[in-house]
């Protein structure tokens, strides 16, 4: 029986790798113009680092992160014995706890310094159940600002991601920016509070696990999509009637900046997030004829005591991230495919076997030159050759023959053109150029 891939996990084959390749140089090039720059963090943290910093209550700590451990350590938990904690390993769930990690590990912005805005792209892993725009292993670009707490860098990063949605191709009436603030440690505990009461005093209509949610941490169950719990939660108690004098000022900030760079937006007092480490603003940006229940393309927030939850000192944060599966849908809903592109932009064809040195020189001169150029590998007649050049998309077909070699020329067919001219062979290369 052959083996396949296991389920939540995807091929990507040549068209999209190239899409997905493209994708990651749009955002770099997009986030550069910002001051982003890039970063690379291992797949693979400690677990612990998942635990401190996104929340051992939220559900990708407690349902949904795959925990790696070396064979011998198995061993050891077999045979009843303990590991280190720092040999527990886990497949990052997102990108956002080991970047500040890193930061913190490394000094990226000692005292007085200028933000350390950085940018990564990857793979991410959760163990979810996998459906459409949700997969167990998924990519992810996102940015981190660490360092600065002014309203300012969360409006701008927001713009930088709606300009990048635009820049993709996602029409600007097939997404919505919903914003909200989290307030902070000094307001939200009093939300938390009301929320909870009022949690209590509907338990009645609520689902096993927001009631469970109710004692750990109330307001996730904003994020619940049981129609009950849903319409309870819309009358919950707002955050916006919690807010402190500062949180206040803020929130009405990154409003106004926003704005005055001509994006709509949309108040959301549910908006949440599903990370325990944000604070104040956060937003999300969904697909409207992405025909998925997994609209959210893309989102962040502000999370100033992330880098003190994994061992740092008090370092304002400010990222988002924008999933790359979720993207193509929300694409391919606007009516963007993604194409086959061209592998080959010359191919040379031999009548027959005994030129093929030549044809093989030829290719080699072109491809040092910058040019995609193919031959024949394979015992091919001219016609299946010229079969080939079509099916890899080349736009000139560079045709040796023992009679034009021997008068030192050699055919070139314009594929596109349907034309054809013979040229010297020695002047082939600046031809195809």
């Amino acid at each position: 029986m052959a083996i396949t891939l296991p389920a939540g996990f995807e091929d990507m084959l040549p068209a999209e790798a190239r899409f997905y390749h493209d994708f990651v140089e749009t955002a770099q090039r997009i986030f550069a113009t910002y001051g982003y720059q890039p970063i690379i963090t291992p797949q693979v943290e400690v677990t612990e680092l998942f635990v401190r910093g996104i929340g051992e209550a939220t559900d990708v700590v407690s349902k949904e992160m795959f925990t790696a451990i070396s064979g011998e350590n198995l061993g050891t938990l077999l045979g009843g014995g303990r590991i280190k904690s720092k040999s527990r390993l886990t497949l990052r769930p997102e990108g956002t706890a080991g970047v500040v990690r890193a930061v913190v590990e490394h000094d990226l912005v000692p005292q007085g310094a200028a933000p350390a805005k950085l940018m990564y792209a990857g793979p991410m892993f959760r163990a979810e159940r996998p459906q459409k725009g949700r997969l167990r292993q998924f990519n992810q670009i996102g940015i981190e600002c660490l360092g600065a707490e002014a309203p300012s860098v969360d409006a701008e990063g927001i713009i930088m991601l709606m300009r990048f949605f635009a820049e993709l191709g996602i029409p600007s009436e097939s997404m919505v920016l919903l914003v909200n603030s989290m307030g902070c440690e000094k307001c939200r505990p009093a939300y938390r509070d009301a929320v909870r009461a009022y949690m209590d005093d509907h338990a009645d209509g609520l689902c096993d696990q927001c009631n469970e949610r109710a004692q750990i941490n109330p307001l996730r169950a904003f994020d619940c999509k049981n129609p009950s719990c849903e319409k309870i939660m819309d009358a919950a108690p707002k955050i916006t009637d919690y807010l402190c004098d500062e949180c206040r000022e803020h929130y009405t900030a990154v409003l106004a900046y926003v704005s005055a760079a001509g994006i709509a937006y949309v108040e959301d007092p549910k908006l949440v997030r599903g990370l325990d480490y944000y604070t104040r603003t956060v937003f999300e940006v969904q697909a409207l004829d992405s025909n998925s229940a997994q609209n959210a393309i893309g989102g962040g927030g502000r999370y100033d005591k992330l880098a003190q939850e994994v061992g740092g000192r008090d370092t304002p944060g400010f990222g988002f991230a924008l999933g790359f599966e979720r993207c193509r849908i929300a694409l391919e809903a606007a009516g963007r495919s993604i194409a086959d592109a061209p592998s080959c932009t010359v191919f040379v064809a031999t009548v027959d076997d005994s030129l093929k040195t030549q044809a093989f020189d030829l290719v080699q001169r072109l491809r040092d030159a910058g040019i995609p150029a193919d031959t024949n590998h394979q015992d091919r007649s001219l016609k299946s050759q010229l079969k080939l050049a079509n099916r890899l998309q080349a736009r000139y077909v560079a045709v040796l023959g023992p009679d034009e070699l021997a008068e030192g020329m050699v055919t070139v067919r314009d594929m596109v053109e349907h034309t054809e001219r013979a040229v010297p062979f020695a002047e082939a290369q600046r031809v195809l150029i």
